[in-house]
């Protein structure tokens, strides 16, 4: 275990487990969290007995200690467009405040595959579906939470055996048709991140940059070990990434993170910058508990500028 870990694990995890739900679930994991009118907003993903997925709702005055509510907040659509689409779960949110909404990207899978759903909230007591905004197979979509030069703008991760599992950017004047896609970081080869990697919590804008922390994935004998790592994009030009830090910040270690639904996984949907300079990331661990850890984002932003490769492998 690192002696001085940039990512420093809150004293209490796990933060909200199975336990804590007042409805049946298997597993709570994968959160997108938002903070709106001081309150920490956290949609989290839950297994059903199913095995397939919903998404619940918690809030917390601290980011730490949350109560969830007492019904799901968003489960697959039962009638109309969507409901083809999300028949087998919906799951993994992230959510982006922009010009004061807050767009939910969530993954819906069916027997055609996976899609990224968009869907908004005020409030975070009602939820309004907008639109399946790619065709399959999407994952780990997220959008930036502001326009960029008048565009939205999204990171993903689109499956493809001719590049797999990379991350490519898009643009968007309408949020619902999107565009000049261009693939802007890859896995590197004999590397933490080698098997491939994926956006994770919404990025966060700072005066060096966009700070995004991605999950990266190593493959071993025994199963597949997930772990974090942060890049640095361009404030105006976002698919110019100015560094992708060479080693991860997080990895699994305590034992909820080592073992459980999947072992040795540590995945983050969900990031909250505060006005101290520093941020909460909150992360799934082992795809059964939800975990919360701070850091400094300047240390972040120097992992990218100071300890360097280049987004794509040469």
């Amino acid at each position: 275990m690192m002696t001085n870990p940039i990512v420093k694990r809150y004293q209490d995890n796990p933060i909200l487990t199975k336990k804590d739900i007042p409805y049946p679930v298997h597993t709570v994991h994968n959160a997108g969290v938002a903070k709106h009118n001081g309150k920490y907003y956290m949609l989290f993903r839950s297994h059903l007995d199913t095995g397939r997925s919903i998404i619940g709702l918690a809030e917390s005055d601290d980011g730490y200690k949350f109560k969830a509510h007492d019904k799901p907040f968003l489960i697959p659509a039962k009638d109309g467009f969507f409901k083809e689409y999300e028949a087998h779960g919906v799951e993994d949110p992230r959510i982006a405040c922009i010009e004061g909404e807050y767009y939910i990207t969530y993954s819906a899978y069916s027997k055609h595959g996976v899609r990224i759903g968009l869907a908004k909230t005020n409030d975070f007591k009602s939820i309004e579906k907008i639109s399946l905004i790619t065709e399959a197979d999407y994952r780990n979509t997220v959008l930036f939470p502001k326009k960029i030069n008048g565009r939205y703008v999204r990171l993903d991760r689109p499956h493809s055996e001719i590049s797999p599992w990379s991350i490519w950017i898009s643009y968007s004047k309408d949020l619902i048709y999107w565009g000049e896609s261009e693939l802007i970081m890859k896995p590197e080869p004999y590397h933490w991140d080698e098997m491939k990697i994926g956006p994770g919590a919404t990025p966060i804008e700072t005066d060096k940059g966009w700070l995004s922390i991605y999950h990266g994935v190593f493959p071993t004998m025994c199963g597949s070990v997930y772990r974090l790592g942060v890049a640095l994009h361009d404030l105006e030009n976002p698919a110019r990434i100015l560094g992708v830090s060479d080693s991860w910040i997080l990895q699994p270690e305590d034992p909820w993170e080592v073992t459980g639904y999947v072992n040795n996984v540590v995945f983050t949907c969900g990031a909250v910058p505060e006005n101290d300079g520093t941020v909460k990331i909150y992360w799934g661990a082992a795809d059964s508990v939800m975990c919360v850890g701070t850091a400094q984002i300047d240390d972040l932003i120097n992992c990218c500028l100071n300890n360097a490769r280049p987004p794509i492998p040469v």
